[in-house]
């Protein structure tokens, strides 16, 4: 079998706190665990990935005060850069999704969203759009701008969302597929001093789960694709009554089927289990685990469901873990060595 046809995850970390750069993984289907097989440090601070469609690309940000969106083939073992970095004309970018045949970054030091065009070949050209965020929260330290911290499509791809931590309010935006113009739509404000995060759609397509940094508590949504639409409707907590570390919130999952979401806490060093009623409308938390390592950065679901992965910063490792299909409650299974480890995603 060619190296193309593996199942394969990759590995995203900070190059200037000892990580490798992109690592691509081998995964193993039955066992979950992960195989390194190679690392291109070509990008510095690749800190978020997606790939794309067909698996053949993926695509990372440089998280730096200049800003730049990379592609690397990931064909064979050891991820290859097609062509340089792309400046994103944003400061800071921490995320990014595919939209409207464009690449879509969150700067999250600039509060800003940048459209890159992807060429045929999975290159990225100059970029299209910036659109900059403007607003405020209470938060005397983290709030003073706008933050752009999430962006992705909604289910339907008819939308592009950004999270804006900075400004406690979820944007819904507009992309042109030709021109690569990004057109505000509409904002929905969250409760004050909330800083949310990220994001995730329930399967269904009508709600959606924002995860906040600033407080530890996922707001529950209404989604209206049809008029582009986000109604907050109440708040649940990610960590138990009485818990006294400081935590920050990082990611939030959901469970293929619908019935769980998951959230990681950083400081706290767990993730939190979330039971979703069956229209995914009410949610309550379940029990808390932990993480194995510190600082969870990032949490993902491998394709089939059944299993966690963990990105743990701090400790420098990917932890992984079996996820009880009646309960939702992950059980560890295993971890590798990666160092300044800030997200996985799968081919």
């Amino acid at each position: 079998m060619g190296t193309d046809r593996v199942a394969r995850a990759f590995i995203g970390s900070f190059t200037t706190a000892g990580g490798r750069g992109v690592t691509a993984v081998a995964v193993d289907e039955v066992t979950g665990a992960l195989t390194p097989l190679g690392s291109s440090e070509a990008v510095t601070n690749p800190s978020f990935l997606v790939p794309s469609e067909d698996g053949a690309v993926l695509y990372a940000v440089g998280e730096t005060p200049e800003g730049t969106a990379a592609a690397f083939d990931i064909t064979g073992s050891v991820p290859r850069l097609l062509g340089e970095p792309v400046s994103v004309r944003g400061a800071g970018p921490t995320h990014l999704a595919l939209a409207a045949g464009h690449l879509v970054t969150a700067n999250y030091d600039s509060g800003s969203v940048t459209a890159l065009p992807v060429r045929p070949d999975g290159g990225l050209g100059p970029a299209a759009s910036v659109l900059a965020h403007h607003g405020s929260g209470p938060h005397p330290d983290r709030q003073q701008e706008p933050h752009a911290h999430q962006v992705l499509a909604d289910p339907s791809g008819r939308w592009v969302v950004s999270v804006d931590l900075g400004t406690d309010s979820v944007r819904v935006c507009a992309l042109d597929a030709e021109a690569g113009t990004l057109r505000l739509h509409s904002e929905t404000a969250l409760r004050p001093g909330t800083g949310p995060r990220h994001l995730a759609f329930h399967p269904a397509g009508g709600h959606a789960y924002v995860l906040n940094e600033l407080a530890p508590a996922l707001t529950v949504c209404r989604w209206d694709a049809e008029r582009g639409a986000l109604e907050p409707l109440h708040e649940v907590p990610v960590v138990e009554d009485g818990v006294s570390t400081t935590t920050y919130p990082s990611e939030v999952v959901v469970a293929l089927d619908g019935r769980y979401a998951w959230a990681a806490n950083r400081g706290h060093d767990s993730i939190a289990v979330v039971a979703l009623d069956g229209a995914g409308e009410k949610a309550r938390l379940v029990t808390t685990v932990d993480c194995g390592g510190h600082w969870p950065r990032d949490l993902t679901l491998d394709p089939s469901g059944r299993r966690l992965y963990a990105a743990n910063e701090r400790s420098g490792d990917v932890t992984w873990f079996d996820i009880d299909p009646a309960t939702g409650i992950p059980t560890r299974v295993g971890s590798i060595e990666a160092p300044a480890a800030s997200c996985i995603v799968f081919r």
